[in-house]
């Protein structure tokens, strides 16, 4: 297989799906180091754009993401991957899934999720 990411400027989409509910947690980006990395290890690695790093999921709160299947979309260029979530949830901001509101017609936004995974202050600090 053969992705394109020297056609996304070196960076692809991933989406991070709970392989038992089918729930997206999160949505980050994946460089090819990142790709070697996750594939060698079984646990999710990705690319900060922010810090311009890889990192490896669960590295500072230990809340592990392990890969149970790759799915890659009809260009090569998008990635899915289906996950267990180890510990915690997979949101920095406590919750399970960084999909916890839903946007109304009028711009604004709606809680959807009515409590966290973890604190993510005791995590993080």
């Amino acid at each position: 297989m053969a992705l394109q990411f020297n056609d996304a400027g070196d960076l692809l989409p991933a989406v991070a799906q709970d392989w038992e509910s089918g729930e997206v947690l999160m949505v980050a980006f994946i460089n090819e180091e990142a790709y070697r990395r996750t594939l060698a290890t079984g646990r999710m690695h990705y690319y900060s754009r922010s810090r311009k790093k890889i990192w490896m999921k669960g590295e500072t709160s230990g809340h592990f993401q392990e890969v149970k299947e790759v799915l890659v979309d009809c260009d090569e260029d998008a990635l899915v991957f289906k996950i267990r979530q180890v510990g915690g949830g997979a949101c920095h901001t406590g919750y399970n899934s960084c999909f916890f509101r839903r946007a109304e017609s009028d711009g604004s936004l709606t809680l959807i999720k009515d409590r966290k995974a973890f604190d993510p202050e005791q995590v993080y600090g």
